[in-house]
């Protein structure tokens, strides 16, 4: 059983930044092909930015040039940091798998963009 923990959220204007930090409890993900997710209030999951288990980064249009996906493999946690934030990045924003599986599925990060 693998456990994601994320945080790092929190509340910040338009323009601002935020750093999230997804810990995992086994270096298996290590090996994998991990994603940020993000889902808005009465929305589906959206995959944010991915990363795969070579170094290899993937972006949505909607964040590119905004958002860098990263990862420590020692520390087994993968990272993202988000600068010129707008109102419409307002989610709660998770790690898992790609594709996601269900037994990943942590708490999230709530992360909420307004002035």
């Amino acid at each position: 059983q693998v456990q994601l923990v994320e945080s790092g959220g929190g509340l910040v204007q338009p323009g601002g930044s935020l750093r999230l930090s997804c810990a995992a409890s086994r270096s298996i993900v290590n090996i994998l092909n991990m994603a940020w997710y993000r889902q808005a209030p009465g929305k589906q999951h959206e995959l944010v930015a991915s990363i795969t288990s070579g170094g290899s980064t993937n972006y949505a249009d909607s964040v590119k040039g905004r958002f860098t996906i990263s990862r420590d493999k020692a520390k087994n946690t993968v990272y993202l940091q988000m600068s010129s934030l707008k109102p419409e990045d307002t989610a709660v924003y998770s790690c898992n798998a790609v594709p996601p599986s269900v037994n990943y599925w942590g708490q999230g990060t709530q992360v909420t963009v307004s002035s």
